[in-house]
């Protein structure tokens, strides 16, 4: 059986269902453009281009390398023929013109020597002596210099090893040498022109050479040894290989050839004189796009296609999204706190549902709130009574209890005084139904209770209030000093002999308001202490409520939050100190003294 709201399926536009179709359309219809566009009219002539690329780079390469060649030969038929051979070596010394030469080149020569035909150094600059064990004449472009003396011969890369250089002794180079004539007073005899010249300078023309689809470049030798490659190390090292027999036997041109398993396009050109080879391999097919016909079309291509999508992505978006911005607009608004905020109801079924759901959401979320608002008011309300209640009666109790004695003992005028403070002690205890009331008549307050407690306990203790003026008229809760004192009164003072003292102060810390009740009676220990704040009560005896100070601090976090309300300091033999702890809030901002606005 077919569920009830399949039959309306179709009738309602879905996101889903918009998302789908739209965008796959869209994204089909562009991938078969872009595709057979680029397959038919590119294929064959990326890879062209790739290759007359490479081939250009190469070309260019390959004049950079020849001058760089020609600018050695130069100093060799420099030092050659404009020094070596007019000088009488006997009688003079080409140091001066050498050094000078060095000087001029030294960004690309490491040393530049004269050798007699035995391999004896005749002259070297900057190198002064040969390294221990050294034999020039060993060396393979000494042989090479002397087999051919009509060529200029250019060894392949190898470690400086014949002069005594110091730090540099290890350095690369490629050496060029020839044969000479040396001139000794009447006689002349063959000797060999040596420049050593830095292999880094030949590598500064290859540096960040690279070909299309991942090509690179190396250099070969005229007998196919290696002289460059950007691997070299790898290669020396045998982690790495390279196809350098085959290079070797190429002719200038491009060949294709299967290396690794992979086809590829080697481009060979030979630099003129050495007969050294630049060998380029590149990948086959994939080639990058770089003619620039081809770059017009690609882009002329994509910016048809890109207008055709965001065309056709304008309007999907215009319809899809309209809708759900419009009704996050509203989401905000709640979130914001605004439970009044109009939910928007529109767009697709999903949308005009979600909106549905979330605006009645919002409506049982208002109602909640009431209630849970109504509820809390009440609680509170009924806290502070019951609160309220345990103090009061206790109090009253002990102050009847204090008249009658007085009256028992005869002492009318004592009992006037009595009533007279009671009187006045219960007109600030009503406070006309407030809760909240000035500094000023909460000291007051006290000020009545001590004055009566003080008549009944003659001599026992005496007891000061002190208050900055700057507090009088900030907000306090009602009846949270009496209970403190009675405290003091009833536990701290129970033994002591005229000795007593009771001190009030009140003063304000910053955005603080603290009260401080002080006594010098018996104190209490750790575990009484804490016993202050339990439900029970921690008093054994009859005298005293046991559930002032707990009561106290209660109301205070009632009003205040839970950071405020009462600490207590006390040890044995030395007395107790009790801090009140409130914010500092002028009376006349709490709404006549019915409600303290805590942030």
């Amino acid at each position: 059986m077919k569920p009830e709201n399949e039959g309306s399926f179709f009738k309602r536009t879905s996101i889903r269902y918009m998302i789908f179709v739209y965008f796959t359309v869209t994204a089909l219809a562009a991938s078969i453009f872009i595709g057979l566009s680029l397959y038919s009219r590119m294929s064959k002539q990326m890879s062209d281009t790739m290759q007359e690329e490479n081939q250009i780079l190469i070309d260019q390469l390959n004049r950079s390398v020849d001058v760089w060649l020609r600018g050695i030969m130069k100093l060799s038929d420099t030092t050659y023929y404009g020094i070596v051979k007019n000088t009488d070596l006997r009688n003079e010394s080409v140091n001066k013109e050498m050094t000078l030469l060095y000087d001029n080149n030294k960004d690309n020569v490491e040393n530049i020597a004269l050798f007699s035909r035995d391999g004896e150094l005749l002259e070297a600059v900057p190198a002064t002596r040969l390294r221990t064990g050294a034999d020039p004449a060993a060396e393979p472009w000494f042989e090479a210099a002397l087999k051919k003396t009509e060529n200029l011969h250019f060894s392949v890369p190898h470690v400086q090893r014949v002069f005594d250089a110091g730090e540099n002794q290890y350095r690369w180079v490629i050496s060029a040498a020839r044969a000479v004539e040396i001139t000794e007073g009447s006689s002349t005899e063959q000797g060999v022109l040596l420049i050593d010249i830095r292999y880094d300078s030949l590598e500064q023309l290859f540096d960040g050479i690279t070909l299309g689809n991942g090509g690179y470049v190396y250099l070969l030798g005229a007998d196919g040894e290696l002289i460059y490659h950007p691997q070299s190390q790898l290669i020396y090292s045998g982690l790495e290989d390279e196809n350098l027999e085959a290079a070797a036997e190429y002719r200038d041109g491009i060949h294709r050839e299967e290396y690794k398993g992979k086809g590829r396009a080697v481009t060979v050109k030979t630099v003129g004189y050495t007969g050294w080879k630049i060998v380029g391999a590149a990948a086959l097919g994939g080639a990058s796009l770089n003619a620039l016909k081809t770059r017009i079309l690609i882009v002329f291509i994509v910016a048809f296609v890109v207008f055709i999508l965001a065309v056709i992505n304008a309007y999907i978006s215009t319809r899809i999204t309209t809708p759900i911005e419009k009704l996050e607009r509203s989401v905000n608004g709640i979130e914001a706190g605004n439970l009044e905020t109009e939910v928007y109801v529109g767009g697709s079924y999903e949308i005009r549902h979600l909106g549905t759901s979330i605006r009645n959401m919002t409506t049982q979320i208002r109602h909640l709130m009431d209630d849970i608002v109504a509820e809390h008011e009440s609680k509170r309300k009924n806290e502070f009574d019951v609160l309220q209640s345990q103090i009061n009666p206790h109090f009253l109790y002990n102050t009847l209890d204090i008249i009658v004695w007085m009256i028992e003992n005869e002492k009318q005028a004592d009992a006037v005084k009595v009533v007279t403070a009671l009187a006045r002690f219960f007109r600030i205890s009503l406070s006309r139904g407030k809760s909240i009331i000035p500094v000023r008549d909460e000291l007051e307050h006290v000020r009545n209770y001590l004055m009566i407690q003080h008549m009944r306990f003659k001599n026992r203790f005496t007891y000061e209030i002190e208050a900055d003026e700057d507090v009088m008229e900030l907000a306090s809760v009602k009846l949270i000093l009496q209970p403190l004192v009675e405290n003091a009164v009833y536990h701290g003072m129970e033994f002591m002999d005229g000795d007593g003292e009771i001190r009030i102060r009140v003063y304000r810390d910053g955005e603080d308001l603290y009260m401080k009740v002080s006594d010098n009676g018996l104190g209490m220990t750790k575990e009484q202490v804490e016993g202050m704040f339990m439900d029970k009560p921690h008093v054994k005896s009859g005298s005293g409520s046991g559930i002032g100070v707990r009561n106290v601090n209660e109301r205070i976090r009632l009003y205040f939050g839970q950071e405020y309300g009462l600490s207590i300091e006390s040890e044995l033999d030395e007395g107790t100190v009790v801090t009140i702890h409130m914010r500092a809030v002028s009376y006349a901002e709490t709404a006549e003294g019915e409600k303290i606005h805590v942030k």
